[in-house]
């Protein structure tokens, strides 16, 4: 009996789907990651690590399945992704707390993970003559489908505020399709097969070729630059009044009809002129997004970051196939992973330590202290009140906030951390409290200040990349339209 045939519609359509799935994972995470703060108690750098495993569990996943693709089979890999991305999102809306938030987190970027470690290899099978351009359009769907799980997102925030849980539900629509559709369809084999390349090939232009090694050194950087702000950017902007999660869908529905522009822009300007551009610009909109504090000047800053950030990922992954294609999907794997371990790991709890390193700096001391003064004297009140886990709660916020007044010096200066810690406590533990609105009116401006202090870190890399990259042109030019390896 004959094998069916290779329906490359359907497969291009699923897997387009699968990265929808990856998106609604970006998009939950994303806009739970202020409500955990208040619901859980977690400071800056917990929430940072929560969002850091949505991004480096991928990695895991990614490296180990996306080298090994040719062994497992491309269909075996994206059922695996079905299994994380329910797993996931199931563990996440069960959790107690901070451990089980992690491990949900990590198993839905692990699903990620899977998507991308068969998604890049299929791409690039199905189309071998124009995978940058094809590249584009396949994780076209990732900022695609944050404009649609993002606008749900928002109304899910007007309809159940108080339901984080009912976001992570996004995830699972479009996981059930992509696994339908793949089901009873054929695969082709990867490329690197069909060249005729063996693995330890696969592994020397992997590890040993110079060219590779330089651009994924650029890809950690252009991960950061694009990721890392885009996790922090709807906590940030929600501390200053501004709806984060509306400037999200708005730079992500810019990346995606970019995206779908790639073409023409391949054509005109090779993909080392669509990434040097995109160094500049990405630079220039986080510089901007660092000092916006209304819905406009958000809104533009987030229009120069959205056409800065749009072609950085796919146009990284297409230029290693094109240029490394003996690295097959090994090399795929390998600039996937080390772009997202360098924003789980590095980038986006960096984010975090800058943003608490910076909060205290406004902070007014008379108000702080006023405010801590406030919750000792209420909130034993409120505990003799409280039942269960509730009492516990406004229990440790009346201890954090008397450190903090215990820990002041001779001048009056409250200690830094513990204050800080002090006031998220006292709003986690009675949030409709007269204290804790103060406590909330007190700290919004301050992570909005530390958050955007960590914007303008991140720029800096846009410096970097700019500098590689205008070489790489003038070298490219030179040799005639060939990197050297």
């Amino acid at each position: 009996m004959n094998a069916p045939a290779i329906n490359t519609k359907r497969l291009f359509t699923a897997s387009r789907i699968a990265v929808v799935a990856t998106a609604a994972r970006f998009v939950a995470i994303s806009a739970m990651m202020a409500p955990l703060k208040g619901c859980f108690g977690l400071d800056n750098e917990q929430v940072g690590w929560i969002g850091g495993a949505g991004l480096w569990g991928f990695t895991l996943t990614m490296l180990l399945f996306g080298s090994l693709c040719d062994l497992f089979g491309m269909k075996l890999v994206f059922r695996l992704a079905v299994l994380a991305h329910l797993a996931g999102a199931m563990a996440m809306c069960l959790a107690n707390g901070f451990v089980m938030l992690l491990g949900g987190s990590l198993l839905l970027s692990m699903g990620d993970g899977l998507v991308q470690a068969a998604g890049n290899p299929l791409v690039v099978t199905l189309f071998p003559d124009r995978k940058t351009e094809m590249m584009n359009k396949f994780h076209l769907w990732f900022p695609g489908g944050i404009v649609i799980c993002g606008l749900i997102a928002f109304a899910l925030d007007k309809a159940v505020p108080d339901v984080w849980q009912a976001k992570l539900a996004m995830v699972f629509v479009p996981t059930v399709l992509y696994g339908a559709m793949f089901l009873g369809q054929r695969f082709p084999t990867t490329e690197r097969v069909q060249l005729g390349v063996s693995f330890g090939q696969m592994f020397r232009e992997t590890f040993f070729r110079p060219l590779f090694l330089l651009l994924a050194l650029c890809m950690m950087m252009t991960a950061s630059i694009e990721l890392g702000p885009n996790t922090w950017l709807t906590p940030v902007l929600e501390s200053a009044g501004i709806p984060g999660i509306l400037v999200l869908v708005w730079v992500s529905l810019l990346m995606a009809l970019l995206r779908q522009l790639a073409g023409p822009m391949v054509r005109k300007l090779a993909p080392l002129g669509i990434l040097l551009c995109s160094a500049v610009l990405s630079g220039l909109g986080l510089l901007g997004l660092s000092y916006s504090h209304n819905l406009v000047t958000a809104l533009a800053a987030g229009t120069v970051f959205a056409v800065g950030v749009a072609y950085l990922w796919p146009t990284m992954i297409g230029i290693t196939s094109e240029r490394v294609p003996k690295g097959g999907a090994l090399a795929l794997a390998m600039m996937g992973s080390v772009g997202m371990v360098a924003v789980g790991l590095i980038t986006v709890p960096m984010m975090g330590r800058v943003a608490d390193g910076h909060i205290h700096e406004h902070l007014p001391v008379r108000e702080t202290t006023m405010c801590l003064q406030h919750i000792v004297e209420t909130y034993p009140a409120l505990m003799r009140q409280a039942q269960g886990r509730s009492g516990d709660d406004l229990r440790q916020a009346l201890e954090a906030a008397q450190a903090a007044l215990a820990g002041r010096t001779a001048a009056g200066v409250l200690p830094e951390p513990q204050a800080v810690a002090a006031l998220r406590s006292a709003i986690a533990a009675a949030p409709q409290s007269e204290a804790a609105q103060t406590a909330r009116r007190l700290i919004g401006p301050a992570e909005t200040y530390g958050g955007q202090v960590a914007f303008r870190k991140v720029a800096l890399l846009s410096i970097i990349l700019a500098a590689i990259f205008g070489l790489l042109c003038i070298n490219d030019r030179i040799r005639g339209g060939t990197l050297p390896g």
